[in-house]
């Protein structure tokens, strides 16, 4: 119910605060890049016909999300997601989106759609802190479409949807246990919200197919044969677990393998043998045989693999080998999964592979995992014809579009580190791009000005686009230095809490006495807390960071504006705890020490104030940590405080006065935030170019 409330009063603030109409535009074209005429744009219901040089101009009023749909009779259809702050300001009532390609249909071409790694039990049940239920126990059918609500527009775009099923399925939770840590299993329903969303197949091969063992691997094997769903990757069996899932798509007769990348060692194992099923084991000799075997009787083989290290950017030799040996070997297209964090893409002898597409349907409540994408891949007859990257965001637990900083957070990551393969991910408006030229066309370095305020010691860089690096940073004055930081909050901006109708889990705050906020003087939103006299409030990260880097500097960057105080300080605590190694997550919540950074008075009522607070991150012995923030007021009032730009900012680089970033790294690419040493009143340049 709170989260009702939230998603209805953003929308209303979030319309009373813009103008009536905000005009957006664009331009679309073929792979040639000639205009397409007498397209149908539709932008949230309001509809215009691009002219004759391609181009559209349409009015909207004013929202929260802009969807962009296309349509034209030869093409396959396009759509697209943008936030109302990364296209308008207060300044700027016209959005032009940028270039959309379209691909033509032909004989043989096939539109592949890939998302990852999905589940719908546990906290979609039972959530934590208070937060809404997803699904109920007696509307399950309901609730698991709504999960998939926002992406089934983006599925049913493509010939054929392909997702990573990392559960079994069950009424009830299966009496064998696998001898695991972790185990998943949900109800029926998932399936049918799955092919309610456009999903045609799913693989099993993966290390939660076997978590409640034979009985679980039944259930899910009846309840797969009564669904619509295609599936393979698992089987009673070792010969059933290898077994192809075969379907015929606009004359292309694709074969759907599935793998786990490794045995498992419980007893019994993850992987089927002749005593016992599971899912099929991706060994070099089982993955060369099934391929060999599908490319033989002249099918187009796509390969999915369940493998590497979890959290990790890069993928293990092992699975790097496997995937390019099946590509050797007559397979035309590799995506794996397992890490929970997108990896990079890379293009191995005019052949792609998805090293990890991440989570897409999963309740991981940190925010390293939240981060994903869609992939499309066109194939002509087998042969890679195009890729593009949807960038997705899991918010509240629902794959949602990822739009603005989330957008640039997604690209960044999977340009950078793409390109360290080779592969090179260019723009489609609001999507990535990898073709066969795989090239970078070479543009004129561009540069930005940026002032950093007084009592600031960091400057946001999502303004910059993702397919750009820093090239330089020109400095005023000889004794200027600056670094470069990453933000390691999701939604920090507070920008989008309540988009898609899936508000942010991600934030610790008393849910009774908060509201998202729209500061219509500058053009941004955030949240107003209540603060009740002679009393305190806590704000920040609801749950550790789980993945960072031990011993590296940090600065807490923040706005916030009290109101109702007369005078009297709102005394603000600023505090990091840690979840050591061997402690429990609610325990490490609840009891472990909370570390002051330090402490600031807010006292200029109704103007904004910038905080900045450094502090080290830890260095040993904890596996994640969060920042929180105490409000104190000692007033006789009840305090009204704004939130707005709530950062958590890792430096990358030490401060340095040298105008090229340090090439060691990819700070350059990666970075989110610039700092300098101390204040200045002059403005600092960035050249930034495509790479």
């Amino acid at each position: 119910m709170h989260r009702l409330f939230l998603s209805i009063f953003l929308l209303i603030i979030t319309q009373a605060a813009y103008a009536n109409t905000i005009q957006i535009s664009g331009l679309l074209v073929d792979e040639k890049q000639q205009p397409i005429v007498k397209s149908k744009v539709t932008v949230n219901e309001n509809i215009a016909i691009s002219d004759v040089n391609g181009r559209y101009h349409i009015s909207v009023k004013p929202s929260d999300i802009y969807q962009v749909s296309i349509n034209k009779s030869g093409y396959y259809s396009a759509i697209q997601s943008f936030s109302h702050y990364e296209l308008i300001s207060e300044t700027k009532k016209i959005a032009n989106i940028g270039d959309i390609t379209l691909v033509a249909k032909k004989d043989q071409r096939v539109m592949l759609a890939f998302g990852g790694d999905v589940m719908m039990g546990r906290r979609y049940y039972k959530p934590y802190f208070g937060d809404e239920i997803l699904i109920e126990h007696d509307n399950k059918l309901a609730g698991s479409k709504a999960v998939v609500a926002n992406v089934k527009p983006y599925f049913t775009v493509a010939d054929y949807a392909a997702v990573n099923l990392e559960t079994q399925i069950a009424t009830s939770k299966p009496k064998h246990r696998a001898p695991k840590g972790v185990t998943f299993y949900s109800q029926p329903e998932i399936l049918a919200a799955l092919s309610w969303a456009g999903i045609d197949y799913v693989t099993l091969g993966n290390n939660h197919t076997y978590d409640y063992m034979d009985s679980g691997l039944h259930s899910t094997l009846a309840a797969l044969k009564q669904s619509d769903l295609g599936y393979s990757g698992a089987g009673v069996n070792t010969q059933d677990a290898l077994k192809a899932f075969h379907e015929t798509v606009n004359n292309n007769e694709l074969s759907m393998l599935g793998y786990v990348g490794w045995e498992g060692s419980a007893n019994p194992t993850q992987t089927a043998n002749q005593e016992h099923g599971g899912a099929a084991y991706g060994s070099m000799e089982n993955i060369l045989t099934s391929v060999k075997r599908e490319v033989a009787q002249q099918k187009i083989t796509i390969v999915q693999y369940h493998g590497s290290q979890e959290y990790a950017s890069t993928p293990t030799g092992v699975t790097e080998q496997r995937l390019k040996s099946a590509l050797d070997n007559g397979a035309a297209l590799a995506v794996a999964h397992h890490p929970h964090v997108t990896q990079g893409l890379e293009l191995y002898n005019g052949k792609l592979i998805a090293y990890s597409m991440g989570n897409f349907i999963f309740d991981q409540n940190f925010s390293a995992t939240q981060h994903s994408f869609m992939l499309y891949v066109w194939l002509d007859e087998g042969e890679f014809h195009r890729a593009e990257i949807v960038p997705i965001y899991v918010k509240g637990y629902k794959p949602t579009p990822a739009t603005g900083i989330q957008r640039n957070t997604v690209m960044r990551r999977l340009k950078t580190l793409s390109q360290a393969r080779n592969t090179h991910i260019t723009m489609n408006a609001g999507h990535g791009v990898i073709t066969p030229i795989n090239q970078v066309t070479p543009v004129k370095a561009t540069q930005h000005t940026l002032r950093i305020d007084t009592a600031d010691k960091a400057k946001s860089l999502y303004h910059l686009p993702w397919n750009n690096k820093i090239e330089q940073v020109l400095l005023p004055s000889n004794d200027l230095q600056y670094r470069l930081g990453v933000n390691l909050i999701n939604g920090s901006n507070l920008e989008n809490f309540a988009s898609f109708n899936s508000a942010e889990r991600g934030w610790l705050f008393d849910r009774a006495t908060t509201t998202p906020q729209n500061f219509s003087e500058s053009a941004s939103s955030g949240l107003q807390l209540q603060i009740a006299n002679n009393s305190s409030q806590w704000f920040g990260m609801q749950v550790f960071r789980r993945v960072f880097k031990a011993s590296y500097p940090m600065t807490i960057n923040t706005q916030l504006r009290v109101k109702g105080n007369d005078g009297v300080p709102l005394k603000a605590n600023f505090y990091w705890q840690g979840r050591k190694r061997k402690d429990k997550f609610f325990d490490a919540l609840n009891n472990r020490e909370k570390h002051l950074i330090g402490s600031v008075d807010l006292n200029q009522e109704n103007l904004w104030q910038a905080v900045s607070l450094d502090f080290n991150s830890p260095r040993v012995g904890y596996r994640s940590y969060r920042v929180l923030v105490e409000f104190e007021n000692t007033h006789n009032e009840t305090v009204t405080l704004d939130i707005d730009d709530f950062s958590l900012i890792e430096w990358q680089t030490a401060f340095s006065n040298t105008s090229k970033p340090a090439s060691y790294d990819d700070s350059a690419q990666l970075a989110t935030f610039i700092g300098l040493n101390k204040a200045t009143a002059q403005p600092i340049t960035i050249e930034v170019s495509d790479y």
